[in-house]
């Protein structure tokens, strides 16, 4: 099946700057999308709620306008990400603000629902779902979902714990449509390689937050710098869904990053995860990728690194 126009016109990489909680906002999304990849942020991130509809228009403005002064390279898509889960109470109101500006792409997390899907479709946008195991990949398109995000181990914040080549095989072997791939991509080899297992594109999050835009402190992104795999601690206990998160910032919060609890998935409240004691402000997410992150660049120089290496190994594998 064919990718849809939206997710392979005017990018120079096949790449979606995945939605990052507390860090993703208009700076970051709108320097993605100039750089060539498709930017995206979390609606929640816009607070009070009211300010989403100020970054909407922003956005479409900022694009449009920018579009209009390069014709010849005009800027990549962007998209909004949909937390789909009871505990979010702006779920509808955000919603409907994606269908006033007409967001290109939604993304949906912790939940598969029609009526989201509906929604976006009503005005010509596609939706894309994020999953960590096949179960939830056949659930996603049978409510309506137009293509999916398969979350593998190693990603950073909420992830799964399958292997990319078991994910992206047992979704591919009954699913032709759009399909990302997230976790630990950081180099723009690991780009082609998702590509070569079965992946459209990939979904990047963690070098995107050691850039000069995004909405993170400098101690944040100095960790993802100086960080390594090893760093990396998977637990559930901030959100009531297991994730990836920065083993120093764990402890800078007073914790025993090897000794932390379980906590109980059905008393997870997103709204409190994202804005109270427990925030992402204060735990850093991140993928196992950060290895591979040596500096704190702009988004610009970050894409023209990838872009270099992902045509090196093209070249390299004769492609």
């Amino acid at each position: 099946m064919a990718l849809p126009p939206i997710l392979k016109n005017n990018l120079r990489l096949p790449v979606i700057g995945s939605p990052l909680f507390i860090v993703s906002h208009p700076a970051l999304t709108l320097a993605q999308c100039k750089a060539g990849v498709i930017g995206a942020f979390p609606a929640l991130n816009a607070r009070p709620e009211s300010q989403l509809d100020e970054w909407l228009a922003m956005i479409t403005e900022d694009l449009a306008h920018y579009n209009a002064r390069h014709p010849e390279r005009p800027a990549a898509p962007f998209a909004v990400n949909q937390i789909v889960h009871m505990s979010n109470k702006r779920l509808e109101h955000d919603l409907m603000l994606c269908v006033k500006y007409k967001v290109p792409i939604v993304i949906s997390s912790l939940g598969a629902v029609p009526e989201v899907n509906a929604a976006v479709h009503s005005y010509g946008g596609i939706v894309l779902h994020d999953v960590i195991n096949n179960r939830h990949a056949n659930s996603a398109i049978r409510k309506g979902a137009d293509g999916l995000i398969a979350v593998a181990a190693g990603a950073g914040g909420h992830a799964g714990t399958l292997s990319p080549f078991a994910l992206v095989q047992e979704i591919r072997s009954w699913f032709d449509g759009p399909l990302l791939l997230a976790g630990a991509i950081a180099t723009g080899g690991a780009i082609l390689a998702a590509e070569a297992m079965g992946a459209d594109m990939a979904y990047i999050g963690t070098p995107f937050i050691a850039t000069e835009e995004a909405r993170a402190s400098d101690a944040y992104k100095q960790a993802i710098v100086e960080g390594a795999a090893a760093d990396v601690v998977y637990s559930n206990y901030f959100t009531g869904v297991h994730g990836n998160y920065l083993r120093p910032s764990i402890r800078a919060a007073g914790l025993d990053p090897d000794n932390l609890p379980d906590a109980d998935p059905s008393k997870m409240d997103f709204e409190q995860a994202t804005g109270g004691a427990k925030a992402w402000k204060d735990i850093w997410g991140s993928g196992q990728g950060i290895g591979a992150i040596k500096a704190v660049e702009p988004v610009a120089k970050l894409v023209d690194r990838l872009e270099a290496e992902y045509q090196a190994a093209r070249t390299r594998l004769a492609l």
